[in-house]
Order: C-alpha cells, then structure tokens, then sequence
C-alpha cells in the first residue's frame, strides 16, 4: 500500500463526532419529510435541505481520520444512509453520491486531494458512462456528454470518467480501454436539463456536458491503481459500491411503519371493520417484515464479512465479492416487494401524488431498481461464475 500522508492537519468543517453524525441524521428526518414535496417538485435537493445535510455532516461520512473526519466502516456509512432514506429517499441516494467525495480523493495524492477538497462537507457528483479523454501535455482535454450525475446542482466536483485517447486512437492496454476519472470543479460543466423520470425526481440526476476542457494529470486517476490510504476504507477500489444498500432498506423499513400507522385507522367498506383487524392486512404486514428482516440480515452480513476481511489485510475471495452482489441486489428487490405488496394493500388511496408518501414511494423503487448495479440482469453473471460456467467480466463486483 501506499504510504500515509505526511500532513496529519484537519481540513475545514466542524468538529464532529461519529455519534454527533449518527445523531444529526436521525434528527434530520422531520425537515426532510417536511420538504419532500419541494425536493420532487425541484427535481434537486432545495439550496435549504442541501445546507441542512451539510450542517448534518452526512456527506462527510467517507472522510479521512487524517483530514479531521470521521472515515466511517461500510456498515456506519449505509446505516448512515438509510436513516435519511427512511424519511425522503432521493436524500438518501444524494448522500450516497456525494459522499463519493472521501473515496474519490484517496486515488490522488494527498496535497492535490486536500486542495480540490478544502472543507469536509464538499460534495462530489459524476457519472461512469465514458467520455473521451484525449491525452495532452500535462494532462488531458476531455469531452463528452455524461448522464446520471445524481446531485450534480448542488455538487462542489464533477467526476468524469472517459475512455483515454492518444494520437487520435483509443490507447489500449490487456487488450481494453484504458479508462480515467477526472476531477474538476462542478462550475466548469454544463447541466444539461435531462432529469424528467417516473421517480427518484429529487436526486437531480442531470446529464451534463464537457467540450475540449483541459484536466491535470494530477487531478485524475484510475481504479486500476491502489488507492493513496492505506486505511481499511480505502483498501478495494470499488469499495464505493458498497453504500447502495441503505436507500433501499431505509425506504422499505418507512413503508411498512407508515402502513402500519394508517391501518390503525382505516375502515374497510361496506364491513365497518378497522382495516388492521382484517387477515389479508395482517399477513401482508408480517410478510413485509418477514422480507426485509431477511434482506437487511443478509446486507449487514455481508458488509461485515467483506469489511472484515479488508481490515485484516487478507486477498478478497470470490465468494465475499459474490455475496456482496448478491446482498446489495436482493436488498433493492425486496424492498421493490414490500413496497409494491403494501401499496396494494393501501388501495386506491395510495394514488394521490400528495394526499400521502405511498405513490411516492412506489415510484422512486421502481426507478431505483434500473440502477445498473442492482439490476437482475446482473444474477446471470453471478450465477455463471458460482457454476463455473463460461462468463464475462463483472464489473462492480
């Protein structure tokens, strides 16, 4: 590994606890809610919920010890997570990309890192559909037009990942693409307005566009090389991977407690019986809790598994890397389930965009579940390499 940065100084932002963290974000659950209309209608987190969760401290959750901040385990950071997502999931989703801003900055060297991120609260947003990356005297002049950069608005750096050319041609090497992010100011791109979808409208994920700028070589990298921390949290490139489960199970544990809470009160007609008295309610709450207790179980054990394997020191074997995939897949698909079960079992007042958070939710899991790293799509691959059956690479696992 790397050696450790010899500047040990902490960077802007107050000081701030893992505990104080843990706690602001619980206690960040009411605004949200609050705002929630605002944030969909936005289609962006409001500049007032973006300095809220910067006052949080929830984007500097992937932050180095050595920077003053707080370098949370995998576990921490998802927990994180989804005790935002459970009160307004494109926050929650915000919070998983920005907070790409700690890991993003262990692939550079330190000095360069501490003055692209100056403050502990900086948010990074980007996207890895390539762009082009034409090698030049000292760095290199990109271009291209990126989709998907969840939070780009309120975003402080862009990361641009682009297919690296030389000399007119696409330079090469173990017969693929060379592939390079580049960091750069948020200021520099244009954001296109792209982000009209089904759900996840609050998340801002816009396109944006690049045309012949010029990036330092000093300002990008590749996950093909060791990040520059040794630390546990920076030991796997694609370690950031490993942060999609907590929008999921946030949004999942919120639907059931909220259908909980309306069943209470809830007559079915023409009977006059309370709702919560009927048996179809009755299973459909069990079984919902049934799905997520076993998908949450399933996450959190095997972020533990992989976590501790990374800060032991030993080689990652397949089959942690495979049980990640399949957690962090299964977590997005049950609680696609349970929020889909539940909405029916709410009926026809679950339809009102505004009367009510389930048709929100069932959209913003529907959306969500395209992701590309969470797709089912993705279980043929997995499936292929535990019967060693003839697959293609992986990516992301």
């Amino acid at each position: 590994m790397a050696n450790e940065p010899m500047t040990n100084s902490p960077q802007q932002g107050a000081s701030m606890s893992i505990a104080d963290i843990y706690a602001n974000a619980r206690a960040l659950r009411p605004f949200l809610r609050e705002h929630s209309d605002a944030i969909e209608e936005a289609r962006t987190l409001p500049p007032d919920v973006v300095e809220r969760m910067r006052e949080a401290g929830v984007f500097r959750i992937a932050m180095p010890k050595s920077w003053g901040g707080p370098e949370m385990s995998t576990i921490e950071i998802n927990e994180i997570i989804e005790e935002v997502s459970y009160a307004n999931a494109s926050a929650g989703w915000c919070i998983a990309i920005g907070c790409d801003s700690g890991f993003f900055s262990a692939f550079v060297e330190d000095e360069v890192a501490r003055k692209l991120y100056p403050h502990l609260d900086m948010v990074t947003a980007g996207s890895i559909t390539p762009g082009r990356a034409d090698r030049v005297a000292g760095g290199y002049r990109i271009s291209g037009q990126w989709p998907f950069a969840s939070g780009i608005k309120h975003a402080d750096l862009v990361t641009a990942f682009c297919m690296v050319y030389e000399n007119g041609a696409p330079l090469m090497a173990d017969n693929a693409p060379v592939m390079r992010a580049m960091l750069l100011p948020a200021k520099s791109v244009e954001i296109l307005d792209t982000w009209t979808t089904t759900g996840m409208r609050g998340t801002g994920s816009y396109d944006f566009r690049i045309a012949n700028l010029f990036v330092p070589e000093e300002h990008s990298f590749s996950f093909s090389q060791p990040a520059k921390r040794s630390s546990t949290l920076y030991r796997h490139p694609l370690i950031f991977v490993a942060k999609v489960f907590g929008v999921p199970l946030g949004m999942a544990r919120a639907m059931i407690d909220q259908v909980v809470e309306v069943m209470q009160n809830k007559v079915e007609m023409p009977t006059g019986r309370l709702y919560k008295n009927t048996a179809r309610v009755q299973t459909a709450i069990a079984d919902a809790e049934m799905i997520l207790g076993a998908a949450r179980a399933y996450a959190y054990t095997a972020l533990d598994q992989h976590w501790k394997m990374l800060d032991s020191g030993e080689r990652l074997s397949q089959k942690e890397s495979i049980d990640l995939a399949l957690a962090r897949i299964n977590s997005m698909h049950a609680a696609r389930e349970v929020i889909r079960m539940l909405y029916d079992i709410v009926g026809g007042a679950a339809i009102y965009a505004h009367r009510g958070p389930f048709d929100r939710a069932l959209r913003d899991i529907e959306t969500l579940s395209q992701h590309f790293a969470v797709q089912r799509r993705l279980l043929e691959h997995i499936g292929a390499l535990l019967l060693k059956a003839d697959a293609p690479p992986l990516p992301y696992l």
